[in-house]
């Protein structure tokens, strides 16, 4: 079997051998050598360069020649009297050192212990975190009250910040402990043992949980989270929990020329109670929910900043069965008339506020845990102003503004339970805000009339002047007066620092306010108006550094021993004066 296989492989390469001499055979084509002759065409690169450096010969006549010369030298009489001095600079001061971290402590007259912390650390790229404090008594009484008028004021916060590839977070918690007294008894004849019946204490606590994004390169720009708890010591409770984002989408894709359009939004929700209103029949309870959506567009021309926007809010009242909708203006210009000199502003805008149990007693800490809690439709705001330089030390801004607002909170005082022998009414002891001695939350249609004024003027680097007025007039619907507000307010104040001192004055000035009085004890019909008189607060603060580290403070208030009320019948306090060291230092 191989024998035969092999033969037959030597028998077709035979074959094979034979057909490639046939084929060579039979092909007849030669190769030849072709030359193309074509006509010269030279070009630049052809051309062939010359190496040799030409020379230039001059003739004699043409040779410079070489330039001698002498000096004769002659006395002469100088007049010339060199002057001396000194090389002028400009001072541009020490360079301040800033700390992250400082301690404060002081006391004052009215046993006034004060105290306030703040602490700072962070890493160089990463992150950081802080904590800060603050507590503020006066532990002794108004003159001439006749109840506790003592009160605190505890802030503690902390907070921690990450830097991460896409975004930066942080998280905020804060806490106030706040401690009041109802001492704005009424004009009428306490006896001993009424007034010795009356527990005029109130304390709140609020606590506070906020979580801040900020994002690189995002659509979504940044992002707030916001838990509240507020509580006082008559079971009174408030929780608010708000959500806030900012988005900048791009435009560009219809047009390269168009900017990003910003959208606000927000989704709030509030729920509070009061263990029972003012007459203690019933408890209080609100709730709402509102979503808020304000797309805004930035446009430029000729100068000229225009912001058109909107605002888009739906508010729900889960306590009232009350479901609201708005479409609300928001349009902002502004522009310069006189270049660097003067520009004017202006706008139309409105908007829906959410009133709340904490923002109330920050405005006014004698209101009773007793109110009725709603939200105000701003629904409509036109402003026009004025803003810019006289000289380049002195700038002003001045506007003028029409609002018109649904639901506006006006503070107006309770009627008192007590004749003023009595501390009982329907056979339950009367609370500590029964007596005439805290305040009720009015609500009313009221347009506003305003014109603000603003002067700034740095007389030099280390002393500024500074003078603000508002004047207010308002039309009600319904209410009689616009309780305890003031048509008038003012302020004036002048800074003053060296490297070492540093000093400032305060004045603020507040005009007469309205209040109500009533014919009998509750319930009453309002029997006349009483008048707050205006007053004039004047206020001085200074202070020595020492060193870096150390400097001493020095603060002076109401330095004319005024005695006014910032509301009816609460007396303020007289001549204060309260002085401490700080020292400020590094970890």
């Amino acid at each position: 079997m191989k024998k035969g296989f092999t033969l037959f492989l030597l028998y077709f390469s035979f074959l094979s051998l034979n057909a490639q001499k046939k084929e060579q055979a039979i092909d007849t084509v030669k190769t030849e050598v072709v030359n193309i002759v074509t006509k010269y065409n030279p070009k630049i690169a052809d051309a062939k360069k010359i190496n040799k450096n030409p020379t230039i010969k001059l003739l004699k006549s043409n040779e410079k020649k070489k330039l001698e010369y002498t000096i004769f030298s002659a006395p002469v009489a100088s007049t010339f009297i060199p002057k001396s001095g000194v090389v002028k600079g400009i001072n541009v001061g020490i360079k301040e050192r800033v700390y992250q971290n400082y301690l404060a402590a002081g006391y004052g007259n009215y046993n006034t212990p004060y105290l306030e912390t703040n602490l700072h650390y962070s890493t160089r790229f990463e992150n950081e975190f802080g904590f800060n404090a603050k507590y503020l008594a006066s532990l002794d009484n108004v003159k001439n009250s006749v109840l506790n008028s003592n009160f605190s004021n505890l802030n503690i916060g902390a907070f921690y910040k990450q830097q991460d590839r896409y975004f930066d977070w942080k998280v905020t918690l804060n806490s106030e402990r706040n401690l009041y007294n109802w001492y704005g008894l009424p004009d009428l004849n306490f006896t001993d043992l009424t007034t010795n019946s009356i527990n005029e204490e109130l304390i709140n606590n609020y606590f506070e949980l906020i979580g801040s994004f900020n994002f690189k390169d995002s659509y979504l720009h940044s992002a707030k989270i916001k838990t509240a708890y507020f509580t006082d010591s008559y079971k009174s409770n408030e929780i608010l929990a708000k959500f806030n984002a900012r988005l900048d989408l791009p435009l560009d894709f219809l047009l390269s020329s168009l900017n990003d359009i910003s959208i606000a939004t927000s989704i709030e929700f509030l729920k509070g109670e009061f263990k029972n209103d003012y007459s203690n029949s019933n408890s209080l309870k609100y709730g709402t929910s509102t979503i808020n959506i304000n797309p805004q567009y930035k446009i430029e021309y000729e100068g000229f900043s225009i912001k058109p926007g909107l605002k888009l809010i739906a508010s729900f009242d889960s306590e009232n069965s009350s479901n609201n909708f708005f479409i609300l203006p928001d349009v902002f210009v502004e522009g310069p008339i006189i270049e660097e000199y003067l520009n004017i502003y202006g706008g139309f805008s409105g908007d829906l506020h959410t009133n709340t149990y904490k923002n109330f007693t920050e405005e006014n800490p004698y209101v009773s845990p007793t109110l009725f809690i709603t939200q105000t439709l701003e629904k409509s705001n036109i402003y026009l102003g004025l803003k810019g330089r006289i000289i380049n030390d002195l700038s002003f801004n001045i506007k003028a503004s029409f609002k018109s607002e649904e639901d506006k909170p006006l503070f107006l005082r309770n009627t008192s339970k007590s004749n003023g022998s009595i501390n009982t009414y329907n056979g339950s002891n009367l609370k500590g805000y029964e007596y005439g001695n805290s305040f009720d939350v009015l609500y009313d249609d009221v347009k506003t009339n305003t014109l603000f004024t603003e002067l700034e003027y740095d007389y030099s680097k280390n002393l500024s002047f500074g003078l603000q007025g508002i004047y207010n007039n308002y039309t009600l619907k319904n209410a009689s007066e616009a309780w305890n507000l003031p048509s008038v307010e003012g302020s004036i104040s002048a800074n003053y620092k060296t490297t070492k001192w540093f000093a400032s004055a305060n004045i603020f000035y507040v005009s007469e306010r309205k209040d109500a009085l009533y014919n009998n004890q509750y319930p009453s019909s309002l029997g006349g108006i009483e008048t707050v008189d205006s007053f004039a607060d004047v206020n001085l603060n200074g202070g020595y550094h020492f060193n870096d580290k150390f400097s001493a403070f020095l603060k002076l208030n109401n330095i004319l021993n005024t005695e006014y009320q910032r509301f009816a019948n609460f007396d303020t306090q007289g001549f204060q004066i309260l002085g401490g060291m700080t020292y400020k230092f590094d970890f």
